[in-house]
């Protein structure tokens, strides 16, 4: 087959340029490094304002006894009656304050539940998820509102922080399943439409526990 001469200038100059090494214009931008200035001070308020955008609730709660009075006033505003929980640590936190909404019936008449958190990501206002949690897989997501307690020190800027946690944590074994969870579930498959809670909770509260 016979190559034009315009074909064969364009091929020639092509195999000129590969014969010729050329130093990387970003040296390092190649996933070593994060492309986000890591903030070491003020992850509560990154966290608060990145969640928030996303239309996530967030209380601070400085002691044991305001988070479960911020939780009571929450049940009695929105007059739940059934809130569900099968974390141990959370259950031990507000078992001395005794609470009448917790565990009582069954998931399927639940008006929200309570779960704990692998970590949460500042930087995206994410809440880290994983199988390995007492909460298992299905509870935070059958809910219609998940409510989230987390601690001061699971707080991390990014992503890529998170997940080099998580490593740590587990020692290499990690859970079967990791989510980060990003503000309320939401679509916009149908017409364009943004649709809140269609695949998971419709509200997420986050009470960050500072001990």
């Amino acid at each position: 087959m016979k190559v034009s001469p315009a074909k064969e200038n364009i091929l020639k100059r092509v195999r000129n340029a590969l014969s010729q090494p050329v130093q990387l214009p970003f040296p390092h931008a190649e996933g070593n490094n994060s492309v986000f200035e890591t903030e070491h001070e003020g992850l509560e308020l990154k966290f608060a304002e990145e969640f928030s955008k996303l239309q996530g609730k967030f209380i601070f709660c400085s002691s044991r006894e305001e988070l479960a009075d911020n939780l009571q006033s929450l049940v009695e505003n929105k007059e739940w009656k059934h809130i569900h929980c099968k974390t141990p640590g959370v259950e031990a936190i507000l078992q001395p304050f005794n609470p009448a909404y917790l565990n009582v019936g069954d998931m399927t008449e639940m008006d929200a539940a309570i779960t704990d958190c692998e970590m949460l990501v500042a930087r995206t206002g994410s809440i880290v998820m994983s199988a390995a949690q007492p909460s298992g897989r299905a509870l935070p997501v059958f809910a219609p509102v998940h409510l989230v307690v987390a601690f001061s020190h699971q707080l991390v800027f990014d992503v890529k922080d998170g997940i080099q946690r998580l490593k740590e944590k587990y020692q290499g074994n990690l859970p079967s399943m990791i989510s980060f969870a990003t503000g309320p579930s939401r679509t916009a498959d149908i017409e364009k439409t943004l649709v809140v809670g269609v695949h998971g909770p419709k509200e997420v509260y986050v009470f960050l526990l500072d001990e």
